[in-house]
């Protein structure tokens, strides 16, 4: 690996050069997280425009997610079969092409098709996007070159609901996807034309078709599960234990394949580096923390709180304006402070601040609620720049592309998890609460008194109060959730700890593919 890195060594790009590629690769990475996000609140308006009902427009989000999370641990035996450059042109290329062809959908059969070519092509973009990037950046701006990258996937996941909710009302459902196309043509013309210098050998190792297929299965099934577990009551569907069953047996039976195959699909021995596997282990527990924080704000904003979409998109935002602020910071203090600090630092702070949220009321206004969420933002840079340049920095070159494939996986997986729960969890104790509520509520009579005395009687009365006493549970349960996942902030913040001190920075060279 040295002597073909010795022996293909790119002139470097010039300082404006380098900052205009490092937002090609910037952009292709925000897209396609972007685009995890962007149907979510669209799902109705596709449905209707289709003709089909709300459950089956669900389709649109699942078939995304699952085709993107079977290629992302892919990205390594891509790169070192074909090229990390060539990969990275062509599923930006193909992306743009098949976000075109969501567009131009005219039925949920050929729609739910697109998005999962789309998928197919997005999930090689997160990590190559990364890798390339440490490719070309020099040593002593590496930091910098993660920080970018690791704002857009912080950011994208946030704006994803706010663009599509927009672009819904204001134009149509097909423009979520159209907007992708000219970014992603223009992205892949010209990142060839400024990265093809960085192409690397190839390594033509035969295709592991068994380690290829058990990815697939597990993968598909667990994806599933997590998406469709809610809508049909989770483990009382004789459906969702199938899947179960299929993911637990698939995922046994890749992990023996794969730890015994010569030329696995997935290099699982990444794993044997301290410093990966407790950073990915970091980043799965906190990212799926944030990410169910970020699920349940505005479902409850909108939900309870009288929001509407842009309302609270505007308010979660704020997280990610005062993330992208501080993101210099966490970059350059990186490169001089022990990540592991800043790590800590970072995590409890989002910890503290989600415990502060405890004290949410509903009668709380825009900047009580924005103010936590802006703290929040402060923190985030310094959880997620130095843990993913730790990541980096443990494995060997030649593992770059396959390692960051890993982590990028296992962090969306964790985020899949983290949605699937966190909103079912917060029905049933929404449910909970209001059954505890109902026995307390009025128990003197003073509130129905004054109800009455504005007129309301009968059934009206009662679904006021009924009203009210809903309101409240879900306030209890909202506020007992930040609890639970402030705690889960705050334990993810001692476990960077398990890690080695790290003796390297990442050497820019490590962003080949093979």
């Amino acid at each position: 690996m040295g002597k073909a890195l010795d022996a293909h060594n790119p002139a470097p790009l010039s300082g404006g050069m380098l900052w205009f590629a490092a937002l090609i690769l910037a952009s292709a990475n925000f897209i396609a997280v972007l685009d995890m996000t962007i149907a979510n609140v669209s799902v109705s308006n596709i449905a209707g425009g289709l003709g089909a009902s709300t459950s089956q427009g669900t389709w649109v989000i699942t078939s995304y997610a699952v085709a993107e999370a079977i290629t992302v641990p892919l990205t390594g035996w891509l790169a070192a079969r074909f090229g990390p450059v060539r990969v990275f042109v062509t599923a930006m290329a193909m992306f743009g092409v098949f976000s075109a062809l969501c567009g131009l959908s005219n039925s949920l059969g050929m729609l739910v098709f697109a998005r999962i070519c789309q998928g197919l092509a997005g999930g090689p973009l997160m990590p190559l996007s990364q890798t390339l990037l440490l490719r070309i950046f020099p040593k002593e701006k590496a930091p910098a070159a993660i920080g970018l990258w690791s704002m857009t996937t912080l950011v994208a996941p946030v704006l994803g609901p706010i663009l599509g909710g927009y672009l819904c009302d204001e134009y149509s459902w097909p423009w979520i996807f159209n907007i992708n196309v000219p970014i992603a043509l223009a992205c892949a013309f010209i990142a060839w034309k400024l990265l093809r210098r960085y192409e690397e050998p190839l390594v033509r190792n035969p295709i592991d078709r068994v380690g290829l297929l058990l990815l697939i299965v597990w993968v598909g099934a667990l994806q599933l599960l997590l998406d469709e577990g809610k809508n049909l009551d989770w483990f009382g569907s004789d459906e969702i234990v199938a899947l179960a069953v299929v993911a637990a047996i698939g995922f046994a039976a890749f992990m023996i394949w794969e730890l015994h195959e010569k030329h696995p699909i997935v290099d699982l021995r990444v794993f044997r580096h301290r410093g990966f596997s407790v950073s990915v282990l970091t980043i799965s527990v906190t990212f799926a923390a944030f990410f169910g924080i970020n699920v349940l704000t505005p479902l409850w904003l909108q939900s309870y709180m009288g929001y509407t979409a842009t309302e609270a998109g505007l308010a979660t935002s704020w997280t990610g304006v005062f993330a992208v602020l501080v993101a210099p910071l966490a970059a350059g203090l990186s490169a001089k402070v022990d990540p592991r600090r800043l790590v800590f630092g970072g995590v409890t702070l989002i910890g503290l601040v989600t415990l502060w949220r405890m004290h949410a009321t509903t009668d709380m206004d825009f900047w009580t609620i924005a103010v936590p969420l802006m703290v929040m933002g402060l923190g985030l840079p310094f959880f997620f720049v130095p843990t993913t340049g730790l990541a980096m920095a443990s494995v060997d070159e030649a593992e770059m592309a396959g390692a960051a494939g890993l982590m990028n996986f296992l962090r969306t997986l964790s985020g899949a998890f983290a949605t699937s729960l966190v909103t079912t969890y917060w029905e049933d104790l929404t449910t909970l609460k209001h059954a505890e509520l109902v026995g307390l509520a009025d128990a003197d009579g003073s509130v129905r008194a004054v109800l009455e005395s504005t007129g309301a009687h009968g059934e009206a009365l009662l679904q006021t109060l009924d009203q009210l006493v809903q309101g409240q549970s879900v306030m209890l349960a909202t506020t007992e959730i930040f609890g639970l996942l402030g705690v889960v902030f705050l334990l993810a913040a001692t476990l960077i700890w398990l890690a080695p001190k790290p003796t390297r920075v990442i050497d820019p060279a490590a962003g080949g593919g093979h």
